[in-house]
């Protein structure tokens, strides 16, 4: 299915960069910024955001699947605030 239309990338194609760049570094913070660049491509628009994040999270290999198990400055305002105290 096509996902960004202005740049012709797929859900496929999103999957492939995300799981790339999960196989090259484990620990890294895979933004949409980063897979538009693993793609070659450029964001134009940004209508396709929404779907386009939706279908990196969808990725088994994109991230924690918990907010707890996510880097501190990733996780919710309301659970720091829980954890900190």
């Amino acid at each position: 299915m096509i996902i960004c239309h202005c740049q012709s990338i797929s859900d496929q194609d999103i999957r492939a960069a995300v799981d790339w760049m999960r196989a090259a570094d484990a620990d890294t913070i895979i933004t949409p910024g980063k897979v538009y660049h693993a793609l070659g491509k450029r964001a134009d628009c940004g209508g396709c955001m929404p779907l386009f994040l939706d279908t990196m999270r969808q990725c088994d290999s994109f991230g924690v699947a918990t907010a707890a198990e996510r880097p501190p400055i990733l996780r919710p305002a309301r659970l720091r605030l829980a954890q900190a105290r």
